[in-house]
């Protein structure tokens, strides 16, 4: 599984979760099943482009933000070990 996906999925977790956000209703907002919504969040799935616009846009960020973060993930993970 690409790291990119395992930390885009993290990210979008952590959005969803600070917006105290049900799986379901992040699912129902970007209109994606919330079993696959899942999958991404636990790296599971390689969401597309598409997918991840729509998951942006229904957790009124910007996709580039969201990628953003991805990027910031690995740099901590290493910083620490």
């Amino acid at each position: 599984m690409s790291s990119l996906s395992a930390h885009f999925g993290r990210v979008v977790r952590q959005h969803r979760e600070q917006r105290r956000w049900s799986q379901e209703l992040l699912a129902h907002r970007a209109e994606i099943n919330r079993s696959y919504l899942g999958e991404v969040e636990r790296g599971d799935a390689v969401p597309s482009l598409a997918t991840m616009s729509k998951l942006a846009t229904a957790l009124d960020v910007r996709l580039s933000s969201l990628l953003a973060r991805c990027e910031q993930e690995p740099q901590a993970e290493g910083a620490a070990g």
